[in-house]
């Protein structure tokens, strides 16, 4: 029977995600093997001096449900391209159509992520999926189809890709006391300084929404850089309500640094997280990531995702001191017109209005930050 592609949008995703889900869940459950390669759908990491086995991992970050996030939290269009042979799915590519006045019209997989991409262990069926994703480009008048992949996938129609970052990983030992013995000293006695100073840590969800939202906002000014909005983070603790909650230093009732920590299936991830600078001499950074760590062991999980990090950058090397290795990031693109470097921080133009951006009063770009950054891919 052949394979067919059918695309999904606005009210059909919702409708099918239950769907989509079991599709995706499934490869946790019973990954395919091709060639004796684990299924490129699945994450899997060992952690080599534990003795533990390789696992099947999937990140929440894969998860299809994010199409209704960004629906909700940024108005982004959502699109789910399926596979189909028959009744059984065979593939999916889940995409969102971003739209701006400012800066144009993209379609990806997915924004704010850092994986996407085609979700599938048949390269056959990819090519399929990324056909069609091609055509939607075509259709919606994209000024590129953005595809963020781990491992890059041999298509005619994708002509330019990124690799300059890189993921930066950390297998996970059984419990932390063995994390703790592995870390360097330096790090254990940053740790350890900001435990002297009597700082707490919290976690929830919704309820500490308010507080995560003024440290992040704040940093993100800082470092001149637009925030995404309160509603954001709303949409995905209501989207993900037993996969993603927050995490809070206090100095006592000051809010210094946050997290929002994703637990998926194997794998905890850091998508978010900001300190305030005036606070910096405090290591509460260090002690916010030291407890992420901890609350990931504590889930179970044998992989910690810190994030992308261009190489050598400051923060490759933040995340390379707790024992994060680099694994590669191709994301890959049908370009149609532009440049895919026009829209990047390290473009001069951006640059300069980067520095202006720190100057500006921190309720200014708190209203209109988030109307900006819904509208980069």
């Amino acid at each position: 029977m052949a394979i067919q592609v059918q695309v999904w949008t606005n009210s059909e995703v919702s409708r099918e995600l239950h769907r989509f889900d079991a599709y995706v869940l499934d490869r946790v459950a019973r990954p395919e093997r091709r060639e004796g390669r684990e299924d490129p759908l699945i994450l899997s990491t060992p952690f080599e001096d534990s003795g533990r086995a390789t696992r099947t991992s999937l990140a929440l970050s894969r998860h299809p449900g994010w199409l209704l996030a960004l629906q909700h939290g940024l108005k982004h269009v959502p699109y789910c391209l399926e596979a189909r042979e028959g009744e059984k799915t065979r593939g999916l590519l889940p995409l969102a159509y971003v739209r701006s006045l400012l800066f144009g019209r993209f379609l990806v997989s997915l924004p704010y992520l850092n994986t996407g991409g085609v979700l599938t262990h048949d390269p056959a069926v990819g090519t399929l999926l990324i056909d069609r994703a091609v055509q939607l480009a075509d259709e919606l008048k994209v000024r590129y189809l953005e595809l963020r992949h781990e491992q890059p996938i041999d298509h005619p129609a994708l002509n330019a890709q990124m690799a300059d970052k890189v993921h930066m990983r950390l297998p996970l030992p059984p419990n932390s006391q063995e994390l703790w013995n592995h870390l360097p000293s330096k790090v254990r006695n940053q740790i350890r300084k900001a435990q002297k100073i009597n700082l707490t840590v919290v976690w929830s969800n919704h309820d500490l929404l308010s507080e995560f939202y003024d440290v992040f906002s704040e940093n993100m000014r800082d470092l001149g850089t637009p925030a995404y909005g309160l509603a954001f983070f709303q949409s995905i603790l209501d989207q993900f309500p037993d996969h993603a909650e927050l995490a809070v230093v206090r100095h006592g009732r000051v809010a210094v640094a946050v997290a929002l920590l994703l637990h998926g299936w194997g794998v905890s991830e850091v998508p978010s997280a900001s300190s305030l600078r005036h606070y910096r001499a405090s290591n509460a950074n260090m002690l916010l990531y030291w407890h992420l760590l901890e609350r990931a062991i504590k889930r179970g999980n044998h992989v910690f995702d810190f994030g992308r990090s261009s190489k050598e950058s400051n923060t490759y090397r933040f995340k390379k001191q707790w024992g994060a290795r680099p694994e590669p990031a191709i994301w890959q693109y049908y370009l149609r017109r532009g440049s895919i470097r026009d829209l990047r921080p390290e473009n001069p133009k951006y640059q300069r209005l980067s520095r202006l951006w720190q100057y500006l009063p921190l309720r200014l770009t708190r209203s209109i930050g988030p109307w900006i950054v819904r509208g980069i891919p």
